[in-house]
């Protein structure tokens, strides 16, 4: 393998790796320090896929406000920078490592791949675990199979929560017009759920046709009183809250001995015997699986609203940030 440094002097090329550039190095975007701006970056290749990983090769990557928090340091994924950004990717498997089963070089997955094992996916190859990898559906598109997997596991993971066994049939999801809040929803009426949400205007209509029962408008300060009432009087027994700032509004209307799933990070005090679950997105490649299987027959799906290059990888942090502009938002690498 050729030697040398990248063009900014970060890293040092492995030696036995087969890389696909001059020195060993490949395009991505990330920081250098924690705390720092968003930047393109050459990254030394991959080392070899070991035992139980891949390595694939990206060819889209999503992109979320929790990749702020990665960028803060706030949320610690395994790396240090310099280091790539982004936890979900979808691409092509380039390499498989020792005793992996069920994966072959040209397979197209998606993944959530936390915790990273060298950097993150807003990179042209990435080393992940075997076991968080999906098959991408044939007819999905890249851009779509690599903004699903984060929303897509916290909603299974949300709907898990709220419902569980309890066999409570009406819920409410607060803050639905977001991607993740649609994908919560649209799970939630896949289930068999009768499913009220909480979302500004703009998004009621698209609500409505994934099958919700009802919708509220949150600008209505009153709408907690009507969730209730749509319950009957004395509140649903199962809600979730993805809306940052909404714990307690959607835990007003949750009954006495009910159930409150929230993605946002600061569950309420526990009251009325309530059980609260804070969900944190947990890795799993075979729930993903499931939910892949869901979005490639069309159950559920992801709204894609832009697509960036790696170069503008600041300009997509920065749309994801401020509520990604309708529809999720997208690296193409």
């Amino acid at each position: 393998m050729e030697s040398g440094a990248p063009p900014d002097g970060l890293g040092v090329a492995r030696e036995g790796y087969p890389g696909r550039h001059a020195g060993g190095f490949v395009k991505a975007a990330g920081i250098e320090r924690f705390g720092g701006d968003v930047r393109e970056l050459s990254l030394p290749d991959p080392r070899p896929a070991g035992a139980g990983e891949t390595l694939i090769t990206v060819r889209a990557a999503g992109v979320g406000p929790w990749d702020d928090l990665v960028r803060l340091g706030s949320w610690d994924v395994g790396p240090r920078p310099p280091m790539a950004l982004g936890v979900a990717a979808a691409g092509t498997v380039a390499a498989v490592g020792a005793g992996v089963d069920g994966w072959s070089v040209g397979d197209e997955v998606m993944t959530h791949p936390v915790p990273l094992l060298e950097h993150g996916c807003w990179s042209e190859l990435l080393l992940a675990r075997a076991d968080v990898l999906a098959a991408k559906p044939s007819a999905v598109p890249w851009e779509d199979a690599a903004a699903f997997p984060v929303p897509a596991l916290t909603a299974d993971q949300a709907i898990g929560a709220a419902l569980g066994n309890s066999g409570a049939r009406r819920l409410l999801v607060h803050g639905a017009g977001g991607v993740t809040g649609q994908l919560i929803a649209a799970l939630g009426v896949v289930v068999g759920a009768e499913v009220a949400v909480t979302a500004g205007p703009r998004s009621a209509e698209r609500l409505r046709e994934l099958g919700v029962a009802a919708v509220f408008d949150y600008h209505d300060g009153g709408w907690p009183a009507r969730v209730r009432d749509w319950a009957g009087g004395g509140g649903v027994a199962a809600a979730i809250n993805a809306a940052p700032g909404g714990e307690d509004a959607a835990l007003s209307t949750v009954a006495d001995g009910g159930r409150l799933a929230t993605i946002t990070g600061a569950p309420p005090p526990v009251a009325r015997g309530v059980t609260i679950v804070d969900i944190y997105v947990q890795a799993d490649g075979g729930r993903l699986a499931s939910m892949a299987e869901r979005l490639g027959n069309g159950e559920i799906g992801i709204s894609v609203g832009g697509i960036y290059g790696l170069a503008a990888a600041t300009d997509a942090l920065n749309l994801a940030v401020g509520g990604g502009g309708g529809g999720a938002v997208v690296l193409r690498v």
